[in-house]
């Protein structure tokens, strides 16, 4: 098969996959649903395989349909960029780029930055997803992720840039102080309520103590009267009274200022998991791309009160 002929297609695969209805790419391509319907079916065909899973009321990709899109929606992609670099106005950041954040932090943190950056940048299309999970950006499809924690050894497709270091501290709510007493030491944890952050597995993550040496860091886990596998979730447990948890500043510095919770044991705060911003190295030259890395990199680096700042 001639190489072209492997383009047939393509674009109205990646619109109905996008919409997820062969009416609405149809409306989007200035095309009948019929010609849409017909132009899926011949691609189909042509590779043996089913792309999508259709019922009277959804259209959802087949597993097949999802591998194949993540390829095509790449090529689309580059083609795009391709045209973009031929006109004078390339410089101009435009066109779609796919981040993916951690879930609190992204939201509370870095989303603002992003939507700030794309009202003055209208031609710039953001696609902004969540997830605190390992993401290969390579496989996926994204440009730029925020991380916090990960490799210390980065694949070669990937730069990384550090932002700084989450700063964990010790708090509760004035009413379960006042209730269960103030702990002063480390050993009197064991002698209160913890709030933690945890998944289904019923494994709680641990927690970061200063170690015997100077600069040395412990991860303890503490057995938990209350799990959350969310991170705003662990601040309403804690502004709700259900003991002291071990949270970074980021995301509790407006309970803090308001009163809701205070700090603990201030002399165990501690540094925690580095903070980076990792991108494409393939991608980083796409106005886009570039632009964006450096307006996340200063907002993020120069926070002063949500990090332990970078170099």
């Amino acid at each position: 098969m001639h190489s072209s002929e492997r383009l047939k297609g393509i674009d109205v695969f990646v619109c109905v996959a996008d919409l997820g209805s062969f009416a609405a790419a149809a409306q989007r391509l200035n095309l009948t649903s019929s010609a849409v319907s017909k132009g899926i079916a011949r691609l189909e065909a042509r590779l043996q395989v089913r792309l999508f899973d259709r019922t009277t009321r959804r259209l959802a990709l087949t597993d097949a349909g999802a591998t194949f899109y993540t390829t095509c929606s790449r090529v689309l992609a580059d083609l795009e960029e391709s045209e973009l670099s031929l006109h004078e106005d390339y410089f101009e950041p435009r066109g779609r780029v796919r981040i993916d954040l951690p879930a609190s932090y992204g939201r509370l943190h870095v989303l603002p930055v992003i939507l700030d950056y794309i009202k003055r940048h209208p031609q710039l299309k953001a696609h902004v997803s969540f997830t605190d999970n390992f993401v290969d950006p390579a496989a996926q499809g994204i440009d730029i992720v925020v991380r916090i924690g990960g490799s210390d050894i980065w694949p070669d497709e990937l730069e990384h840039r550090f932002i700084g270091a989450q700063r964990f501290i010790f708090c509760a709510s004035p009413a379960y102080l006042k209730a269960r007493g103030t702990p002063t030491e480390e050993s009197d944890l064991h002698a209160h309520d913890c709030v933690v952050y945890g998944q289904a597995d019923g494994i709680g993550s641990p927690w970061f103590m200063t170690g015997t040496q100077p600069g040395e860091r412990e991860r303890r886990f503490m057995p938990a009267a209350l799990a959350i596998g969310d991170g705003e979730g662990v601040v309403q447990g804690v502004v709700q009274g259900f003991g002291i948890a071990q949270l970074p500043t980021w995301l509790v510095n407006r309970q803090l200022a308001s009163g809701e919770v205070v700090e603990v044991l201030p002399h165990l705060a501690t540094d925690g998991l580095a903070m980076n911003l990792v991108w494409l190295k393939k991608r980083a030259s796409l106005p886009r791309v570039r632009a964006l890395l450096d307006v996340l990199s200063r907002s993020l680096r120069t926070d002063g009160h949500q990090l332990m700042p970078g170099n």
